[in-house]
């Protein structure tokens, strides 16, 4: 597999990924998964496409990470290595799809507008 970027995004968050064989190691920003993602659910959701095709191990991680939170930042990693591994194999496309890694999700929070409070919120209304 040649070293090709693969991108994700959720949120505001955008991924860039490089997939090498290896022995499994993650590297986010320069830094080791377990010290980039303290909470263990973030941890999970990057590998999960190894996990679910059982590739654990198989392959090295090198993603470079921008914009959003936390969460954000894990799930376009998520996206990104799921695509990673589809362009490698066709036949991962189908399980990965399935649960749900190769959905882009969209949603953003809404901007706010002029002469309102929030995006949405309005001022409290007074007939006098």
């Amino acid at each position: 597999m040649s070293d090709t970027l693969f991108v994700g995004r959720r949120k505001t968050a955008v991924a860039r990924v490089v997939l090498r064989p290896g022995e499994g190691k993650v590297t986010i920003n320069g830094r080791e998964l377990k010290t980039y993602f303290a909470q263990k659910t973030q941890q999970d959701d990057v590998v999960a496409p190894f996990e679910k095709l059982e590739l654990a191990g198989r392959y090295d991680v090198f993603a470079n990470v921008q914009g959003g939170g936390p969460s954000g930042q894990a799930e376009a990693v998520r996206l990104a290595i799921a695509r990673a591994l589809t362009a490698e194999n066709e036949e991962y496309k189908s399980p990965l799809k399935q649960e749900g890694y190769l959905r882009r999700d969209p949603r953003m929070v809404e901007r706010k507008k002029y002469g309102r409070p929030k995006a949405r919120k309005r001022f409290q209304f007074s007939k006098r």
